[in-house]
């Protein structure tokens, strides 16, 4: 139990600080493109991320919530009906999901992850990208603003500041998911 616990919070510290970097990167040089100052680029690409990187923890785990409580809705449960129905799934496979539905396994262990999971939908990828986008835009409205004390410059890093992030969040977000993915198909291999 406790190392997984620690291995959870290594992964999530691992893609807070990947998209902090990343974040920290693309600010500065938002930034400087904008003010044409290197101090102030710096101090605005520095300051924002942190308190972007803060917003963005937050914003994953709440999505991160949204998507399991989807991934145990029922239509999920339809999927799995139907697939066992045309015998898609394998008679142990579907003795796995239904006995162990990741509530915990005969040795002890628990399985979180469905081999049935539906992907997620664009309209779901598409809302996750506008709420980080407008979340990102206050942020960093109000950070350019309380540092270069100009409300154009201002403006004008908060809107085009987070476009260049928005695209940088969701290529970001897609090679995470896809890192999770392997390693959630890891243990059920050598679990066979």
């Amino acid at each position: 139990m406790v190392g997984l616990i620690l291995n959870t919070a290594r992964k999530l510290a691992l893609k807070i600080a990947s998209y902090g970097v990343m974040h920290l990167v693309v600010a500065i040089l938002v930034a400087f493109a904008i003010t044409r100052d290197w101090r102030l680029a710096l101090a605005v690409g520095v300051v924002e991320p942190f308190f972007q990187t803060i917003a963005y923890s937050i914003h994953d785990r709440v999505w991160h919530r949204v998507e399991r409580r989807r991934m145990a809705s029922g239509m999920e449960e339809a999927a799995e009906a139907f697939s066992a129905r045309l015998d898609i799934m394998s008679p142990e496979e579907q003795a796995r999901v239904h006995d162990n539905h990741g509530y915990g396994r005969e040795d002890g262990r628990h399985h979180h992850g469905h081999s049935h999971a539906l992907p997620r939908s664009l309209k779901q990828i598409a809302l996750k990208t506008v709420t980080y986008g407008l979340m990102h835009f206050t942020v960093a409205v109000t950070v350019a603003f309380v540092l270069t004390g100009s409300l154009r410059t201002a403006l004008a890093i908060g809107v085009i500041e987070p476009l260049v992030q928005t695209v940088f969040f969701t290529l970001h977000d897609r090679i995470w998911s896809r890192i999770e993915a392997r390693r959630s198909v890891r243990p059920t291999l050598t679990q066979a």
